[in-house]
């Protein structure tokens, strides 16, 4: 990709803006317009370079109070074709920070338009989309003039080099993060895990470094680095890392297919941050001190009616699964879930008390009011000083606390709810484990 725009003086000399821009091709770039004494005044990014950069030289263009201005100093139009789109937008915020053009001036110091941010001080970088960027410890990317396409392209460069792009605090070889759930986007292959240790830190870093070129305006470079090492990979019978660089390169290849990059902005993954989390609901529910030790009580039927519980601990906000129980229910019959919470409560504080061990922080009953009355009577029934104790129903997601006759209902966005809807979602998984259960009752805490 060229860095400078080369047209020959003869015929820029010859040709006024308006017919210059018919010799535009009709490819994707970025156009550089100049006022009479060489300077560039505006850049902008075009899908169509033609039809776009035309577009200022009509009537409606000459009275539009945005390009009025604009459009009576244009002496003079160039160019800058690129592969693709996403080529274009980056080139775009490349030339407008390197050349400062005039009529580009409210992106120099506006903190609101957005960058794409790169945390460098992390052992498993992020990369952010953000419009306000830090001032230290990030490489920064921008500033953008499209949000929406700026989501659409790192959607987009997610699915090549698969980067998170969560608020999560992992540290390297820290054992805790090998109980965490990764979230939807390892699942569809948008990133590799480092939240559950499933890349290290050395290979993290190396897919970091590849899309830094390739925001740097290197791709061409990338691709020669990436087939050296598929090739390599290969000769060394490293069959699957050679496979995931021929489908990286591939994807690389094929970013001119993608069509409208605003059409790849996505929603927010369901992210849960553990710090996050345990300090709203200090926050929301007025605690003493931050809970560290969560645990999750859930009730699951089997085939044949056979009911059985399940409790899962989470310990700083992440799953510790030395923690999980599994409890047959023995003394319900048929499904009463009411009747099944009260047992496996009063099961499991009555042997922490025995054993003269602490109770959890938070116990959450999932479920209702009703749910949680019962777990409420069977510590009662116990004489012992409950744990802070709330059951969270999963229609409407609301919370009920002891003594309240009103349901909370907290910020769908909240960290504190996430908290409890992962603590949730993970005992009721653990609950559902049908087969496992029947095949190995050796689980169970009888």
């Amino acid at each position: 990709m060229p860095t400078e725009p080369v047209i020959p003086a003869t015929e820029a000399a010859a040709q006024t803006p308006q017919e210059k821009v018919r010799t535009f091709p009709t490819t994707p770039g970025v156009y550089l317009m100049k006022d009479a004494q060489g300077r560039v005044i505006y850049i902008g990014k075009a899908v169509n370079l033609k039809s776009r950069a035309s577009s200022y030289f009509t009537q409606a263009a000459a009275v539009d109070r945005r390009t009025a201005e604009l459009v009576t100093e244009i002496a003079d139009i160039d160019f800058l074709d690129t592969d693709t789109e996403v080529d274009a937008l980056l080139l775009e915020a490349r030339l407008i920070k390197d050349t400062r053009p005039r009529f580009n001036s409210e992106l120099k110091d506006d903190k609101t338009f957005p960058y794409l941010e790169i945390t460098t001080r992390e052992d498993f970088p992020r990369v952010e989309f953000t419009r306000t960027p830090q001032s230290k410890g990030t490489k920064l990317y921008g500033p953008f003039t499209n949000a929406k396409q700026l989501r659409g392209t790192i959607t987009v460069l997610q699915k090549i080099f698969r980067f998170r792009n969560c608020s999560l605090d992992i540290e390297d070889g820290d054992e805790k993060w090998r109980w965490f759930r990764p979230c939807l986007l390892h699942s569809i292959n948008q990133c590799t895990a480092p939240c559950n240790l499933r890349i290290s830190k050395e290979d993290y870093r190396k897919d970091i470094n590849k899309l830094k070129l390739f925001l740097d305006g290197k791709k061409d470079r990338l691709l020669n680095e990436m087939k050296k090492e598929m090739q390599a990979a290969s000769e060394e019978k490293n069959y699957e890392t050679a496979a995931r660089l021929r489908d990286e390169i591939q994807l690389l290849d094929s970013l001119h297919e993608r069509g409208n990059l605003e059409d790849h902005a996505q929603p927010e993954v369901f992210y849960i941050d553990p710090k996050k989390g345990m300090q709203g609901l200090k926050k929301v529910f007025q605690l003493p001190d931050l809970p560290r030790r969560i645990e999750g009580v859930d009730i699951a039927h089997l085939q044949g009616g056979e009911t059985v519980a399940s409790l899962v601990q989470f310990i700083d906000g992440l799953p510790f699964k030395h923690g999980y129980k599994r409890f047959k229910i023995r003394t319900v019959k048929g499904i009463d879930d009411y009747a099944s919470i009260r047992e496996v409560v009063s099961r499991r504080i009555r042997r922490l008390h025995q054993e003269g061990e602490s109770f959890p922080d938070i116990l959450l009953i999932d479920g209702g009011k009703g749910q949680l009355n019962a777990a409420m009577t069977a510590m009662q029934e116990l004489g012992v000083d409950p744990p802070f104790t709330i059951s969270l129903a999963k229609r409407e997601e609301e919370v009920f606390v002891p003594g309240e006759t009103e349901p909370r209902r907290l910020s769908r966005h909240s960290y504190g709810l996430r908290l409890l809807q992962y603590v949730r979602d993970e005992s009721h998984r653990f609950a559902q484990h049908y087969h496992h259960l029947l095949r190995n009752k050796s689980h169970f805490d009888e």
